[in-house]
């Protein structure tokens, strides 16, 4: 068994889906119009996807007021603090500094646009 997606109902996920992949280069692969306007973007990979969509059953949280230690979408980067300031520049917000823990792995943590908590990774010792 394995994780084929995991997905989030977010406020708007037509212009999310174009952020994130324009700056983080994932793709569409899988698309739905209204009234949900879902979207299956896949990361590089190919292997991991993330559903995000606009379903107006539910609540859409406010993942601005979330701690990004309750929940948060991490990615494996080779240069956390180049691609967080290129993510800053795109319209990301930082949360913090970046920090390197006593392992040696770096971290950075970032809200893109609507709020929702990223983390960039650059493990010591890849995890996977």
């Amino acid at each position: 068994m394995r994780i084929e997606h995991v997905a989030f109902n977010i406020s708007d996920p037509t212009a999310a889906a174009d952020w994130y992949t324009k700056h983080l280069g994932m793709r569409v692969v899988r698309s739905f119009g209204p009234p949900n306007h879902a979207y299956f973007i896949a990361d590089s990979s190919g292997q991991t996807m993330i559903e995000i969509y606009c379903n107006p059953k539910a609540v859409v949280p406010y993942y601005g007021a979330l701690d990004p230690l309750v929940m948060h979408l991490a990615f494996v980067v080779d240069d956390v603090r180049s691609t967080s300031d290129r993510l800053l520049k795109a319209g990301a917000i930082a949360v913090g500094r970046i920090t390197i823990a006593d392992n040696g792995d770096h971290f950075a943590m970032l809200r893109d646009p609507w709020g929702f908590p990223i983390q960039l990774v650059k493990r010591a010792v890849p995890m996977a």
